[in-house]
């Protein structure tokens, strides 16, 4: 061989040398990054499933106490009038709620570490007096408060501080609703429609376990309704679910609508803000306790029994569907997912009592499907149902989660959603909006449409 040819054999040698040197050191640089963010996310989960068991204590109190003394829904209005002083004036962008810790997550704004507690004891309050709200937006915005505050007490900053906030979604609401499941992928989900983020799956996978065994482990307990008996997918079930799975996405899309209707109507006819408070809370007093809607306060959490009892009404999705928006239309805070979930349990029960034998089947679909709908999540959905009703039925929990999600369009309950992949065709000049800014589309064409 000769001495050029040895020479440069040795230099392929030397290069590849170091090139493996290069990926060693890159390698264990990325491993201690990543052993870092996962150390902090296990923090994050920790005090999130502490956070989680102390509020879901506190609103058991407050359902307890106001079932007790249905007169304190008569301080509705002066509740929400204090709600709306304490954000205006000292939340600083806290009003903004989920919203708000979708842009932390996506842009790497700061959340005060204030709207942990300024979210729990409004909740609370709302609880107490018995606005229709739930228990998820509370849990997510504690959740997201308490890792946007990790990051910026460890200086966690760009990918791995992004990879954090979503294992402090996570782990919020595996601690709120105890499906870990389906916690792990809400994460990663719900800052998005249209793409997941697998890059913080060991994180958020991490976060909602951890914030679910803790939040367990200091007393939350967590009861799931079962499915009596899970049919064969013949012909006429898929129609059956199919039909009823439209049915879900329609009627998140006009859960969605009347919300924002609600909180447009408010503002359009008060032009302080305070007045608009008092007169929503006060709204909902007389309708709680003039017109027998009181069943219809609070987490109403009976709902979801009852459809897969099969005593389901027609007119309970309805009642719920209409206190939820005036509830969360007024500016009361709590979020939205428990009364999603009674909502579609209700719906799908009073279907499966007319279409099928077994009215618990439909009332679980409908409890998963008009969730996963209206917030834009349909792994988190089947997940969900895999957590909640175990995996003999997941082939439908599939089928109901994507026609449901498909059917809702771009309404979402979340408007900071980033729109990364539009759910159809004609939609697809939605790309890089947000759903806010998706819907002002949509309605600036309708009305240029009506001009014509």
């Amino acid at each position: 061989m000769s001495r050029s040819m040895l020479e440069s054999a040795r230099e392929e040698l030397r290069r590849g040398a170091r090139g493996m040197g290069g990926q060693a050191r890159r390698g264990a640089g990325n491993a201690c990054a990543s052993a870092r963010v996962l150390a902090l996310s296990i923090l994050t989960s920790a005090l999130m499933g502490v956070a989680g068991w102390a509020f879901l204590t506190a609103l058991d109190i407050a359902t307890e106490t106001r079932t007790a003394h249905l007169w304190l829904i008569a301080l509705l209005p002066c509740v929400n009038v204090a709600t709306a002083w304490l954000y205006r004036n000292h939340g600083l962008r806290a009003q903004r709620g989920n919203n708000l810790v979708i842009d932390s997550t996506v842009t790497g704004a700061p959340i005060r570490a204030r709207m942990a507690p300024l979210t729990f004891l409004c909740s609370t309050a709302t609880h107490l007096t018995g606005g229709s709200a739930g228990r998820e937006g509370a849990a997510v915005q504690m959740g997201g408060a308490i890792a946007s505050n990790v990051a910026g007490l460890f200086r966690v900053e760009g990918h791995d501080r992004r990879d954090l906030m979503m294992a402090g979604i996570s782990a919020a609401f595996g601690a709120a609703f105890g499906t870990p499941l389906a916690g792990a992928f809400f994460g990663m989900e719900m800052c998005f429609v249209g793409k997941i983020d697998y890059s913080a799956a060991l994180y958020c996978l991490t976060g909602s376990f951890i914030g679910n065994a803790v939040s367990r482990a200091l007393g939350s307990n967590f009861a799931f309704q079962t499915i009596a008996h899970v049919p064969a997918m013949d012909m006429r079930t898929l129609v059956v679910v199919i039909a009823a799975a439209v049915l879900f996405g329609l009627v998140a899309r006009l859960f969605t609508f009347c919300i924002r209707t609600v909180k447009r109507l408010y503002a359009r006819i008060f032009t302080n803000y305070l007045t608009a408070a008092a007169a929503g809370g006060a709204v909902l007093a007389v309708l709680f306790l003039c017109f027998g809607m009181s069943p219809y306060a609070g987490l109403s959490e009976w709902m979801v029994g009852a459809a897969f009892r099969g005593e389901a009404t027609f007119a309970d999705p309805i009642a719920k569907l209409g206190m939820t928006a005036l509830t969360v239309g007024a500016g009361l805070q709590g979020g939205e997912v428990t009364p999603l979930f009674g909502i579609g349990a209700s719906l799908g029960g009073w279907i499966g009592q007319v279409a099928m034998d077994d009215p618990s089947f439909v009332a679980a679909l409908g409890m998963i499907g008009v969730f996963g709908a209206a917030l834009n999540v349909p792994i988190t959905t089947i997940m969900l149902g895999i957590d909640m009703f175990g995996a003999q039925a997941a082939g439908f929990f599939v089928i109901v989660g994507f026609v449901s999600y498909l059917v809702a369009g771009h309404a979402a309950v979340y408007p900071a959603q980033r729109i990364v992949t539009p759910k159809r065709r004609g939609l697809k000049d939605d790309t890089a909006l947000t759903v806010e800014g998706a819907l002002e589309r949509h309605r600036r064409e309708l009305e240029e449409l009506m001009d014509k």
